[in-house]
């Protein structure tokens, strides 16, 4: 796989389709999954409570990342994007707020919608590696903000680091597709998963790819635990 486009779209998306009555129960189950969510939220640096605030949330799932952005902004306005109707089944089903919102529609396509942009931050977790083209996707969210919006990218990443591809390698396999085949009967989302975490850019070249996509003030910290060098927090502003 190209590290510049990931897999076919269609397919990936029929593969979240089927597995969202069960994704939150796998990824409940990683231990640090919400609070890195969280964390990378937070590493946004949106003022409190976010009163005025417009913010994307940008490939929503099941409404995890939702529930991280409402966490450190409760006030503000958060439209959920998501292109997998199974997904957002589940996301739609959750108690939420009337400033938060869901809309179905590929990533690429927000600003077709009644979502709108201006937005104020953008926050895409486990995202970028499934798009078919990044860096078109990442000119898009620069377009979709508001001059000096903050980008936050939460996001595997583990081709700077040997120990880091180790360990996700072995989680990977010996935990994630096990345990998605035993509760699923099909763990082909999870294989997937794998390779495309694989594959995915190192963070100095994603680092590198922000950038050049017009991104300012670029930086990426790691989170803690098992996922230290494996999960990232990418953060990035649109010219002011």
């Amino acid at each position: 796989m190209s590290n510049d486009r990931a897999t076919s779209t269609p397919d990936v998306l029929t593969g979240f389709d089927a597995n969202g009555p069960y994704y939150d129960g796998l990824v409940g189950a990683n231990p640090g999954y919400h609070a890195h969510l969280r964390l990378s939220a937070t590493r946004m640096g949106l003022p409190q409570p976010g009163t005025g605030l417009r913010l994307l949330d940008a490939g929503c799932g099941t409404g995890a990342s939702t529930a991280a952005l409402l966490s450190c902004a409760p006030e503000a306005e958060i439209v959920g994007v998501d292109g997998s109707d199974g997904m957002l089944v589940q996301a739609r089903a959750k108690r939420w707020p009337p400033s938060v919102r869901f809309v179905h529609s590929p990533i690429e396509q927000v600003s077709q919608t009644d979502a709108g942009r201006d937005f104020d931050g953008i926050f895409a977790a486990y995202l970028i590696r499934n798009v078919p083209d990044r860096d078109a996707t990442l000119q898009e969210f620069r377009r979709l903000l508001r001059p000096g919006g903050v980008l936050v990218i939460h996001e595997y990443s583990v081709a700077d680091s040997r120990l880091a591809r180790l360990m996700w390698n072995v989680v990977a396999s010996t935990v994630i597709i096990p345990m998605a085949r035993l509760r699923t009967g099909d763990a082909a989302l999870y294989r997937y998963l794998r390779t495309s975490v694989n594959d995915f850019d190192g963070a100095s070249r994603f680092r590198d790819r922000l950038r050049n996509s017009g991104f300012e003030d670029v930086e990426s910290h790691t989170v803690t635990g098992w996922q230290r060098n494996v999960v990232h927090t990418f953060i990035g502003r649109a010219p002011r």
